[in-house]
């Protein structure tokens, strides 16, 4: 049991009494942090949770924004970080089904998938054997379930050995009279369980997630991990779509962590209600399950309806249909307690506040001393690291990864994997852009600019597509809270995430925070994955490949002497250090805000390709460009924005400073287009031939061996 002395001594002064085994059980799993936020939430109160769009902000299973008059986002983002360091494949299938879950619950359905990793260097046999079987868990679950995994991102770090992160976002479309939440407001209402039955796997899943990991413990916590089954969810999605639009559903919520427990008490006490649960008309897969492992269970593939007693047998008619097991487990009550029966008799009683909404910890934030010396580093010819950095397993194509996903799947998928976000068509006329990014080297570096920086990326590669953007989710991995350094890292990163979000306003309506990410010692680098979703029109759709000889490229945004924890650096030196690029708020908003004028006041289809500039750089960003269009490129350096006489060969073309976009333009209407960016712009070369050529004598390489370094290289690790 997790349970500290202090909340041992708050439950007994509250129950006025010592807890049962049960109930020890129950509150043990919502007091934990995966479930109670106990120590994050004060610290999330920084984030702006409101505006134009938003329709559901934070609290629920996931957070909702308007796209149309008729047409809501339904957005969250969720970890399976532990369970996918003890169990890979069923650690990210059941991650990639808990957010499945979450969305289908909001009463929307599910129109994609995005993925966001982190593993060990592809040189570990360990680490190689992880990520294999994360995508794999992560592509079989989605391409049965019927869901377009379109886009994500994959990073490869030393850090990451001992814990791999796998964070997915869902997004669904509902119409906004058709939303529903996870309540349960009316005293006499019926709770009804549905879909898998409930098993002895996943029990103490939340308390294993918020605790470190040892080397034990992929033997200990296995029976921890949760068990999925994709082609019950996609029975699970037919019927709960079928029952929202026959039958007048109240509430609707699903069981991922804290299982029943969870559900149910916080179904009531949103409601300001009680509950009774009738342990013995529970659907079980096993014989013989203790009410302590009936309430503890986080089996997967199940859901509660809350709905009047005259709608309950139609209701079942409905689940019966698609061969689905399902039983009336209990009601709605005014006692504001959780009463849990077997046989009629009671076993538990809990208050569904004291289980819903545990005390908050004060934790200690200290910033850690740097004890680390400056190291003077080298550099090499810019060719020969360009080709280096587009080798590099963070930097080259990641489509071993998505070959294995249905992106096509609903047909919606406008701009595929591979781009700076996937667009979506979500009608004749609108689409959305949908992002997720994280930069952990930056974060590690600078907590404050890092967590700034993964905003702005993401919103950046939103409005590089063509969207504006209109809300953000999150997921925050960091290790041990109960650290101080670690709680500091923490709150440094919300605070320039925040800064960001506001200076957009763009709200946080959803999240996700994974504390404990440490194995005997070693913490991963904090990571706050950043989502982004965007609305645009669908005329107004960009991709980053060069399309047409003679294209005129304009690049936006100051270059700075910023190689600190760069790629660079990482892949050259194998080192990162010092200080990251720094996110200035004003000039962010200058240079998307005339990226997006341009391209939504485009009358003559002017601007013909744009891409976010960010990892690896400018060079790194127009060979990208170069190898997706089968274009090349002459460049020269010295009219780019900035103090160029401050900045080596190496600075500007690796330096990752932010706030940069490319831009191609049809020839003859750059100077026009100039004229309408208010922010540092300049016109730095054209589309031209099949060599991507800088300054003449600094690089001159063909598209096709930029192609050659950036293609293939995940694969030859993987065959």
């Amino acid at each position: 049991m997790t349970l500290t002395d202090s909340e041992c001594k708050f439950v007994k002064k509250e129950l006025r009494r010592d807890p049962n085994s049960l109930e020890y059980g129950m509150l043990d799993i919502m007091f934990s942090e995966h479930c109670s936020y106990k120590s994050s939430r004060p610290i999330l109160k920084l984030f702006p949770t409101e505006g134009s769009h938003v329709i559901l902000g934070p609290g629920d299973d996931a957070g909702i924004v308007e796209l149309t008059d008729e047409l809501a986002l339904v957005i969250g983002m969720e970890s399976h970080n532990h369970p996918s360091a003890i169990e890979p494949y069923g650690g990210a299938g059941t991650g990639v089904g808990g957010i499945i879950r979450d969305i289908i619950s909001m009463g929307a359905m599910p129109i994609a998938l995005l993925d966001s990793l982190r593993f060990g260097p592809l040189e570990d046999q360990r680490s190689r054997y992880i990520f294999e079987y994360v995508v794999k868990g992560i592509s079989d679950y989605g391409n049965r379930v019927g869901i377009p995994t379109v886009g994500g991102e994959v990073e490869f770090d030393e850090n990451f050995k001992f814990n791999p992160l796998v964070n997915v976002v869902c997004a669904g479309l509902v119409n906004k009279k058709d939303i529903v939440k996870g309540i349960a407001p009316n005293v006499g209402d019926i709770f009804v369980l549905m879909g898998g039955r409930t098993g002895r796997d996943g029990i103490h899943g939340v308390t294993f997630a918020s605790e470190e990991l040892t080397t034990e413990s992929e033997l200990e916590d296995r029976p921890a991990v949760q068990v999925g089954d994709p082609f019950t969810k996609k029975m699970v999605l037919e019927a709960t779509l079928e029952a929202l639009e026959k039958i007048n559903v109240v509430g609707l919520k699903d069981l991922g962590g804290g299982g029943l427990t969870c559900c149910v008490s916080e179904m009531a006490g949103k409601g300001g209600n009680g509950a009774e649960v009738e342990l013995t008309k529970i659907p079980l897969r096993e014989g013989g399950m203790t009410p302590y492992e009936i309430m503890l269970s986080e089996s997967q593939e199940r859901m509660v309806f809350v709905v009047k007693p005259e709608d309950v047998d139609a209701l079942l008619d409905i689940f019966e249909k698609y061969e689905l097991p399902a039983a009336v487990i209990g009601k709605v009550t005014d006692t504001e307690n959780l009463v849990i029966k077997k046989d009629g008799k009671v076993i538990s009683e809990l208050k569904t506040d004291t289980l819903s909404d545990p005390p908050i910890i004060e934790r200690k934030a200290k910033k850690p001393e740097v004890k680390e010396e400056y190291i003077k580093l080298e550099e090499i010819e810019v060719e020969d690291a360009l080709l280096k950095l587009l080798s590099s397993p963070n930097i080259a194509s990641k489509k071993w990864v998505y070959k294995q996903y249905d992106h096509e799947v609903q047909i919606r998928t406008a701009v595929k994997p591979g781009d700076d976000a996937a667009v979506l068509k979500i009608d004749d006329e609108k689409a959305i852009a949908l992002t997720s990014d994280c930069n952990s080297t930056f974060t590690k570096l600078d907590p404050y600019h890092g967590g700034a920086g993964a905003v702005a990326e993401a919103i950046r590669n939103v409005v590089s597509m063509g969207a504006e953007p209109i809300c953000i989710v999150d997921c925050l991995n960091f290790g041990n809270p109960e650290r101080p350094e670690v709680f500091w890292q923490f709150k440094e990163c919300v605070k320039g995430m925040s800064d960001v979000a506001n200076a957009f306003e763009t709200p946080v309506i959803s999240g996700n925070v994974s504390f404990y990410n440490e194995t005997e010692g070693v913490t991963v680098n904090p990571s706050p994955v950043v989502g982004v979703a965007g609305l645009m029109d669908i005329k107004d759709i960009k991709t980053l490949d060069f399309k047409n000889e003679g294209d005129k490229i304009i690049l936006i945004g100051n270059t700075y002497p910023e190689l600190d924890g760069s790629e660079y650096h990482k892949v050259i030196n194998g080192v990162a250090q010092g200080n990251p690029p720094k996110v200035d708020m004003d000039t962010e908003l200058e240079s998307v805000n005339s990226v997006l004028d341009i391209i939504r006041n485009d009358k003559n289809n002017a601007i013909t390709a744009v891409h976010d500039c960010s990892s690896g750089g400018l060079a790194v960003a127009l060979a990208e460009m170069a190898i997706s269009g089968g274009f090349g490129a002459v460049l020269d350096t010295s009219k780019i924005p900035g103090d160029n006489e401050k900045l080596n060969d190496t600075e500007v073309l690796f330096s990752e400073s932010n706030a940069r976009f490319i831009l191609t333009v049809k020839n003859g209407y750059a100077e026009e287009v100039l004229s309408q960016i208010n922010a540092p712009s300049s016109l730095i070369g054209s589309v031209k031939g099949k060599k991507l050529i800088v300054n003449t004598d600094l690089i001159n390489l063909d598209v096709d061996t930029l192609k050659k370094s950036y293609s293939g290289v995940i694969e030859k690790f993987m065959a």
